[in-house]
């Protein structure tokens, strides 16, 4: 089984998404455990605080490293992690590759940042992995972690009723758009299914799958070129 522990100043973001559709699937299955961890239980003044003013002025609030360090060391006394995951900007594009690759581990630690950032003592530290999930800011890494724990669940064997599914999505054989999908009425509001695909012929049905996949990978690179 497959553990996600998640650090976040915000944990009523990810209550929903982690008990619904595959993700609670999964947990129900007794394929993965997940636990979501409140930032402010592990502060240390009675005020709860968890961030504080930067150093060198600026706009925002920094988160501080006092919670994170206590949070993450209780964790590591518990168990080793295959990766922690810093959710930011900054990081590497996350991709089909990466989602492999992290689905592949027994025990992952995401770290979930919010406000301006997170003290950056905090990333020297710990961090193994840094993951964005595009070019642009959020207001916190909740959705960022989200995204990678959801992309890398539905590739764990038994995960999806169909074995098969999940090998053949878009980007599982590199920068490969999928072809184009369609199921009943074969007629709906004069828009038809391709004949092709009503005609139990195999092999010209591969084929086009195969034809309509290479036109639709290379119109994706030109509109992400």
């Amino acid at each position: 089984m497959m553990r996600i522990d998640i650090i976040s100043a915000v944990p009523d973001l990810l209550t929903s998404p982690l008990q619904t559709s595959i993700i609670k699937r999964a947990q129900d299955k007794g394929k993965i455990y997940i636990q979501v961890h409140n930032l402010r239980e592990y502060a240390f003044n009675k005020h709860k605080q968890i961030d504080d003013k930067p150093f060198g002025g600026g706009p925002g609030m920094v988160l501080k490293p006092e919670p994170f360090f206590e949070c993450i060391e209780k964790l590591q006394k518990e168990r080793e992690y295959d990766h922690i995951i810093f959710t930011t900007p900054k990081g590497k594009v996350f991709n089909q590759k990466e989602a492999n690759r992290l689905s592949l581990a027994k025990n992952i630690l995401v770290v979930a940042g919010h406000y301006k950032e997170i003290d950056d003592r905090v990333r020297e530290k710990f961090a193994t992995d840094e993951i964005s999930i595009g070019n642009y800011v959020l207001t916190g890494g909740e959705l960022p972690a989200l995204v990678i724990i959801d992309a890398l669940v539905r590739l764990i064997p038994g995960v999806l009723n169909d074995s098969e599914a999940a090998l053949l999505d878009s980007f599982q054989d590199g920068d490969t758009i999928e072809a184009p999908n369609y199921t009943r009425p074969a007629d709906f509001r004069g828009m038809k299914v391709p004949e092709v695909l009503l005609s139990g012929n195999e092999k010209e049905i591969k084929k086009w799958k195969e034809e309509q996949s290479k036109f639709l990978t290379e119109k994706w690179k030109k509109l992400n070129n």
